[in-house]
C-alpha cells in the first residue's frame, strides 16, 4: 500500500509541477509526505526547487510560488506579483496547472489497466461454466433466491460472466432485479430497498451472506501441505479431483451439502465415501471440533482468460478507468441518500492495507493501484477548498465574472476547506481503528 500510494502521490504532484514549469511558474517545494513543522526525512535542492520526503505519510504536495494554498503562506501578498508567480499568470494557465494532478492520475489509471490487459489478460468465469447454479445464504434467502438457481439476467441485462452478477453498478443501483432459471421456470426477483446497504455492511460481510457459486464436493491440491500442518488428505489417502459423494448414510453432491452435513457431526468419526475414476471408496475420518476434516477442497469451475491486442488493451483500460470513476460516483450518491453507511463504505489507509493483503502479487498490486489512481483523481477534483477541485472552482468563477476573487476570500476558503478535510481525515482514521476492534 505504501508503495502504491507513493507512486500515485509523486505522479499526481508531478502533474502540477510539470504544468507549472511549462508556464514559467516557480515551484519552491516538491515533497512526498508532509514535512510538518519543518521536519524532513530527506531533502535536496536542484534549481529553484527543494525536493524531499516528509515524516508525515498523509499525502504529498508541491508549493507553487504566488499561490494561496493549504500552507497558508501569505508573505508574498505583501509584494507585487512577480512574473514567475502563479497569481501573475492568466486564468487558463492556472486552470491547467490545477487539473494537472488529476489528469496524470486519470491517464495513469488507464495505462495501468491497459498494461494489465496486455501482460496478464483478463481472467473471468463464463456464466455457462457455472453449471450447478448458486448457493444461497441467509440474506440471499431473504431476497428470494434458492439453492440451484441459475442466474440469467441482472437489472434486465443478460449475464455472460459471473462478474456481471455482483458488479458494483448492480449492487449500487436502485431497484435491482435478477431473473433466474429455477427448475426450468424463469422467475424475476426484485431486491429489497436496503440491498446496497446490506451487501456492503461489515466491510463486505453482507456479500458473504448473500449468494455464491455452487460447486461439487471436490478434493483440491493437498500436495504442498504436510500431515503435521493439520492436513488429513495424506492420512486418508485422498487425491486431487476425488469427489465426496457420501457422509455416513447421507448422499452428497455439492460442497455446501458436505459442509452442512459435517458441521452437525463435530468431534465424531464418520464414514466418508469418495468417487475416484468412477469407483466408490469408503474412508474413516474424524470431524474436528470446528466441524472440519482438515482437507483442502477444490472446485470444478473452469475459468477463462482473454488476451488483447494493443488496441483492445487500450479500450479495456479506458473502459475500466471510466467504470472505476462511475462506481465511485454511485457509491457517494448512495451514501448521501442514506442507502450506504459511510462507516462501512469509506476506507482509510489501515483498511486499504488489508485489501492489498500480505502476499505479493503483481497483477493484484497493479489492479488495486489503478483503481486507487482513479479514486484519487475523483476525490481531488471535488469542489472542496484546499483540494485541486476547489482551486478549479474558484478559477472558473474568476473566468466567468471577468476578475479574480479577493485574496481574503481565497484565504478564508482555504481555512474552510482545511477544516472539512481535517474532519474527514479524523473520521476515516477513527473509523479504520474502530473497524479493526469490532471485526
Amino acid at each position: 500500500m505504501i508503495l502504491a500510494l507513493s507512486i500515485l502521490i509523486v505522479l499526481h504532484e508531478w502533474g502540477h509541477f510539470q504544468t507549472a514549469r511549462w508556464f514559467g511558474i516557480r515551484v519552491e517545494k516538491f515533497y512526498l509526505f508532509f514535512d510538518a513543522w519543518g521536519k524532513k526525512l530527506f531533502k535536496f535542492k536542484k534549481g529553484d526547487t527543494e525536493y524531499g520526503i516528509g515524516w508525515l505519510p498523509l499525502g504529498g504536495y508541491v508549493k507553487i510560488a504566488g499561490m494561496i494554498d493549504e500552507s497558508m503562506d501569505k508573505e508574498f501578498l505583501e509584494t507585487d506579483a512577480q512574473p514567475h508567480e502563479f497569481r501573475s499568470k492568466p486564468a487558463w494557465q492556472r486552470l491547467i496547472v490545477m487539473i494537472g494532478g488529476v489528469t496524470v492520475n486519470a491517464i495513469l489509471g488507464t495505462l495501468i489497466f491497459t498494461v494489465i490487459a496486455m501482460t496478464w489478460g483478463v481472467s473471468y468465469l463464463p456464466i455457462e461454466n457455472v453449471k450447478h447454479g448458486i448457493v444461497t445464504h441467509d440474506y440471499g434467502k431473504e431476497c428470494g433466491f434458492k439453492d440451484g438457481d441459475i442466474i440469467l439476467e441482472a437489472n434486465g441485462h443478460k449475464v455472460e460472466r459471473w462478474s456481471d452478477v455482483l458488479n458494483a453498478d448492480l449492487i449500487l443501483s436502485d431497484n435491482a432485479t435478477f431473473k433466474v432459471n429455477r427448475g426450468g421456470q424463469e422467475i424475476v426477483l426484485e431486491m429489497p430497498e436496503d440491498f446496497a446497504k446490506r451487501l456492503t455492511e461489515g466491510r463486505g460481510k453482507g456479500m458473504r451472506e448473500f449468494i455464491e457459486i455452487r460447486s461439487l464436493a471436490m478434493v483440491g491440491d493437498n500436495s504442498k501441505a504436510k500431515e503435521g500442518d493439520g492436513n488429513n488428505a495424506l492420512k486418508l489417502g485422498l487425491e486431487e479431483g476425488d469427489l465426496i459423494v457420501g457422509v455416513n448414510d447421507t448422499r452428497i453432491t455439492y460442497y455446501d451439502e458436505f459442509v452442512n452435513e459435517i458441521k452437525e457431526l463435530k468431534g465424531k468419526q464418520i464414514a466418508l465415501f469418495i468417487s475416484r475414476n468412477g469407483q466408490e471408496i469408503e474412508k474413516e475420518a474424524t470431524i474436528s471440533d470446528e466441524g472440519k476434516i482438515g482437507v483442502f477442497m477444490g472446485n470444478d469451475l473452469e475459468y477463462e482468460r482473454d488476451f488483447f491486442s494493443f488496441g483492445g488493451s487500450l479500450a479495456y483500460g479506458a473502459k475500466t478507468a471510466v467504470g472505476s470513476i462511475t462506481e465511485t460516483i454511485q457509491a457517494f450518491k448512495q451514501i448521501f441518500r442514506g442507502k450506504l453507511d459511510p462507516t462501512e463504505s469509506l476506507s482509510g489507509p489501515l483498511q486499504i492495507a488489508t485489501i492489498f493483503g500480505g502476499t505479493w502479487n503483481w497483477e493484484s498490486f497493479w489492479m488495486l493501484t489503478g483503481r486507487l489512481s482513479m479514486i484519487l483523481a475523483f476525490m481531488n477534483i471535488l469542489p472542496i477548498p484546499a483540494l485541486d477541485g476547489g482551486h478549479v472552482f474558484f478559477i472558473l468563477i474568476e473566468m466567468g465574472r471577468g476578475k479574480p476573487l479577493s485574496d481574503k476570500a481565497l484565504e478564508r476558503a482555504q481555512i474552510v476547506g482545511f477544516v472539512i478535510l481535517a474532519a474527514l481525515m479524523i473520521f476515516i482514521f477513527g473509523n479504520d481503528i474502530y473497524q479493526m476492534f469490532i471485526r
